[in-house]
């Protein structure tokens, strides 16, 4: 296989897609659905809560492996993305906006349940977090292009949104359809299993990835509101403002990498709850739009740290439940995610800080559940207790 079609450079280029359009997406949301329809709280929250249904449904993504490769259904999905966000500026009505949501979200999550399958598989342990971390900061400069585009098309060239939109959902199609026709079929190193499967020893990264969930959709859903309602920043200042962003993860997050191969995955996540706690709680109080726009910036660098939890699945998994296990942990990620943005919505009328004070809680729960992460996991060894009883065991076995 040449250079050029290696694994790796198949799933560099779709990291590159997937944020083209779902940057252009983000960073017009919140402007076009208070100045197209009229959102308030309630209505935004209502569909991000619909944007997660599919995540909610990805487990279904392993059974639809019965029916093509992993390879296909990730370029599938990639298109499903692409097509969804061209569409969203023409149907500017509230039932509009949830369908095209819906169907630019369908994409976008089964093709992370495949990119995080794929990933895991085809990236050795030894530099998978690395690795990881190059994907991240591809998707980064994939995110300026997209952001610097929507700053330049709206503040410069004075194009209507809804055009932002076709052109980005066009360049993803366009790089998944290159993806389809440059690159051969790359083969299984372990072939997965084509049902679902949960087990008992995978249950600390279950409660990881659910947490996650949870208090993600605050930043997503609501730092981005809070800085639109609050300070009256507009599409091009928001665009900036992910400028800014991706131009730091570009540069960290395979630094990031680095040091999560070096800390292991146990202080990494720490630092990463660690650090949204005292986020999540500066949000609640901030009344300075500079301080506001340091802690989104602060609060998306921590993202990276995220990594962490799937090095550690990647090392205390069997390689065959890659796959279903990709499949499950996004539905699981999203059970709380299908609800909280909505109920949130109405909780974000009666008091901003609250939603934020909550996700500080969150925060502090995560950090419980990293202190039970082993300090060298692997198969035997996914709980740090276990790892104490069964060592103690072997000390007084004669």
């Amino acid at each position: 296989m040449s250079y050029l079609r290696r694994p790796e450079m198949f799933l560099f280029l779709l990291a590159a897609a997937m944020p083209i359009s779902f940057g252009v997406w983000q960073a017009l949301l919140n402007n076009f659905v208070i100045e197209r329809a009229a959102f308030t709280g309630v209505e935004i929250g209502i569909l991000q809560s619909l944007r997660e249904i599919p995540g909610f449904m990805a487990f279904a993504a392993v059974l639809l492996l019965v029916l093509m490769r992993e390879q296909t259904l990730a370029l599938l999905s990639m298109l499903l993305l692409g097509i969804g966000t061209a569409l969203t500026g023409f149907f500017p009505s509230e039932v509009g906006l949830y369908c095209t949501t819906v169907l630019m979200s369908l994409g976008f999550h089964y093709y992370e349940t495949m990119n995080q399958s794929l990933s895991l598989q085809w990236f050795d342990k030894r530099d998978a977090a690395y690795k990881l971390g190059q994907l991240v900061a591809i998707g980064s400069f994939a995110s300026l292009i997209a952001f610097a585009l929507v700053w330049l098309a709206l503040d410069i060239l004075s194009i209507r949104m809804e055009f932002v939109y076709l052109v980005g959902g066009g360049i993803t199609c366009a790089i998944a359809l290159f993806c389809w026709f440059f690159f051969p079929y790359i083969p299984e190193k372990v072939e997965q299993h084509k049902k679902l499967i949960l087990r008992k020893r995978y249950w600390l990264y279950y409660a990881l990835t659910f947490m996650g969930g949870a208090r993600r959709q605050i930043f997503v859903v609501f730092a981005g509101f809070l800085m639109v309602e609050k300070f009256g920043f507009s599409a091009g200042e928001i665009s900036i403002l992910f400028l800014a962003n991706g131009v730091l993860n570009m540069y960290c997050a395979p630094k990031i990498g680095r040091l999560i191969g070096y800390w292991g995955e146990r202080k990494a996540l720490c630092v990463e709850y660690i650090g949204l706690i005292a986020v999540f709680t500066a949000y609640a109080f901030v009344s300075d739009p500079g301080i506001a726009i340091a802690l989104y910036i602060i609060d998306h660098l921590l993202f990276s740290m995220a990594i962490a939890q799937k090095t550690y699945l990647q090392k205390i998994a069997d390689p065959k439940d890659m796959a279903s296990t990709a499949g499950v942990a996004f539905s699981i990620n999203h059970i709380a995610a299908v609800a909280l943005p909505a109920a949130y919505g109405l909780l974000w009328i009666v008091s901003p800080a609250a939603v934020f004070l909550t996700g500080a809680a969150m925060g502090g729960i995560s950090l419980i559940l990293a202190l039970l992460v082993p300090y060298q996991p692997g198969p035997g060894n996914e709980v740090i207790w276990q790892g104490r009883v069964k060592s103690a065991a072997l000390r007084n076995t004669p």
